[in-house]
């Protein structure tokens, strides 16, 4: 998801132009298994301090169930925004220098060059859904033996515990 604009850096500020997404994002990020490519509208938009990318993007991902650890997939989509700065001057080609408290990613390279893949990974990580449930009626997994309560009945034994307590196990 790399974009020369150096043409839109030279333009005046309040121009702008819009892309099409449609990219395999498989290994983005170790803790997402990204199933479907990422989908949306970008539009780059020429401002007095650089570049700002907006746009609405789609995808899906599979993560495991709170309760059985089953992948489950489910769409994710986000809003992103946000303001790029290029890190050499367009006319005379000097190094700009970095602002305090800017961010590495949203910095174009040298060649003018605008790389969407970070952004997009922190906004992906942020929107996907932590601990999702398989199903409403999942049964997780026996704390004793680990069965799947969902595709098998557990077999452990169990122990009554401590009969002192047996009062409070009469309250669940």
């Amino acid at each position: 998801m790399r974009f020369n604009v150096a043409q839109l850096l030279k333009s005046e500020a309040g121009a702008s132009k819009e892309y099409e997404l449609n990219e395999d994002l498989a290994g983005i990020d170790e803790n997402l298994e990204v199933t479907r490519p990422l989908t949306g509208k970008v539009r780059l938009l020429r401002t007095d301090s650089g570049i700002l990318v907006t746009g609405q993007l789609r995808t899906e991902v599979s993560v495991p169930c709170r309760r059985c650890l089953t992948p489950v997939t489910v769409p994710v989509e986000f809003h992103l925004e946000e303001e790029f700065r290029p890190s050499v001057d367009i006319f005379t080609g000097r190094v700009k220098p970095v602002e305090d408290g800017e961010d590495e990613s949203t910095r174009m390279d040298e060649h003018h060059i605008l790389d969407l893949t970070e952004v997009t990974r922190q906004n992906l990580s942020l929107a996907a859904p932590f601990a999702p449930l398989c199903g409403a009626d999942c049964r997780g997994l026996c704390p004793g033996c680990g069965a799947n309560l969902n595709e098998e009945a557990c077999t452990c034994q169990r122990e009554e515990g401590d009969p002192r307590l047996a009062v409070l196990r009469e309250l669940l």
